[in-house]
C-alpha cells in the first residue's frame, strides 16, 4: 500500500509524521471520507470543497489548491489500483510545541489513504438494522459544530462505545434540545405517509453528501420531503427508517430500543431509494 503524505508516496510502514504534530496531541486537523466506484472518486469536488471549508472554520492554511487535492487524491487511488474503496483524506495543523497556540505550529499534513472499504453484512442490508438511543449527547453547535469533520471525533466515538456495548453496530444521538440528530456515523431519515423526512442542519448535524445525494434523488423520484426537527417519537411511529453515509450508502434500520418500526422488514421506500443510489453510484 502506498500512503500519500504531503506530496511523495510512502509504503505504508514507512509512512509518518512528527509525534508533535497537533493532529495526534490535539486532534487539531479535518478530514474526509470518500468513495471509490469503478476507479471513480464520487462527489470528488464536493468533499474537497467541504474539506476546505471545514479547515476555513478552525484557521487551518492547506498548503496546496484544490485543484491540486483533486489530483493527489486521484493519483493515491491509480498508486493503489483502487477501483471500489475508500479514501481517507487528513489535513493536520503540523507540528509544534506542546500546547495549544497555533502561532506555533508550522507544516500542516497532507495524508491521502487509498484502500479497499468493509461494507455493512449484506444481511443488514436484506433485514434491516437495529439502533438504540445512548446517553452520549450530540456536541452541542455552539461549542463545536457538527459541520467541522474535525480529527476530534471522540463525542462519536463515546457513542459507538454504548451502542456496541449494547449490542447495536450503530448508535443514535440526540441534540441537546432532546432532539434527534444523527448516529455515530450516518445520517438518519425515517418515511411516513411516503414523505421523506430528515433532521435540519440546525439539528446539530454533519451536512452528509450521501445526505444530500438521496434528499436529491427522493425528489427526482416524486416523494415529498422535508427537513425538520424530529424526536424519538417520530421514529417509533414511522412507516420506515433509514441511515446514509459514506462508507453505509443507504442502510434500511428496522428497530429503535427494541421497538419496531413499521412492520419490523426494510420498506418500500428505502429499497427504491438504495436502488437509485446504487444505480447513480454504478453507472
Amino acid at each position: 500500500m502506498k500512503i500519500y503524505i504531503s506530496g511523495k508516496l510512502f509504503d505504508k510502514d514507512d509512512a509518518k509524521i512528527s509525534v508533535f504534530d497537533h493532529g495526534l496531541l490535539y486532534g487539531d486537523g479535518v478530514f474526509e471520507g470518500i468513495r471509490v466506484y469503478g476507479g471513480r472518486v464520487f462527489l470528488h469536488q464536493e468533499h474537497i470543497d467541504r474539506l476546505y471549508e471545514s479547515a476555513r472554520a478552525i484557521r487551518l492554511e492547506i498548503p496546496m489548491t484544490k485543484s491540486a487535492m483533486i489530483e493527489a487524491v486521484n493519483s493515491t487511488v491509480a498508486a493503489n489500483g483502487i477501483t471500489d474503496g475508500y479514501v481517507r483524506l487528513v489535513v493536520t495543523r503540523g507540528a509544534g510545541s506542546l500546547g495549544l497556540d497555533i502561532r506555533r505550529t508550522a507544516n500542516p499534513q497532507v495524508i491521502i489513504i487509498a484502500d479497499t472499504i468493509t461494507l455493512y453484512p449484506k444481511e443488514i442490508y436484506e433485514e434491516g438494522m437495529k439502533l438504540v438511543t445512548v446517553s452520549t449527547m450530540r456536541n452541542h453547535p455552539a461549542a463545536l459544530s457538527a459541520r467541522i469533520k474535525s480529527l476530534n471525533y471522540l463525542n462519536n466515538i463515546l457513542a459507538k462505545i454504548e451502542g456496541t456495548d449494547a449490542g447495536c453496530v450503530e448508535a443514535l444521538m440526540l441534540n441537546h434540545k432532546g432532539e434527534v440528530a444523527e448516529c455515530t456515523g450516518d445520517n438518519i431519515f425515517l418515511v411516513k405517509r411516503r414523505v421523506v423526512w430528515t433532521p435540519p442542519i440546525e439539528a446539530g448535524i454533519l451536512e452528509g453528501l450521501t445526505r444530500n445525494a438521496v434528499l436529491s434523488l427522493a425528489r427526482e423520484a416524486g416523494y415529498t420531503v422535508q427537513e425538520l426537527p424530529m424526536t424519538r417519537h417520530d421514529i417509533y411511529t414511522a412507516a420506515e427508517c433509514f441511515l446514509t453515509g459514506t462508507a453505509a450508502e443507504v442502510v434500511p434500520v428496522v428497530s429503535l430500543d427494541g421497538r419496531s418500526i413499521g412492520d419490523g422488514k426494510p420498506g418500500p421506500v428505502t429499497n427504491d431509494l438504495l436502488a437509485r443510489f446504487q444505480k447513480l453510484t454504478r453507472q
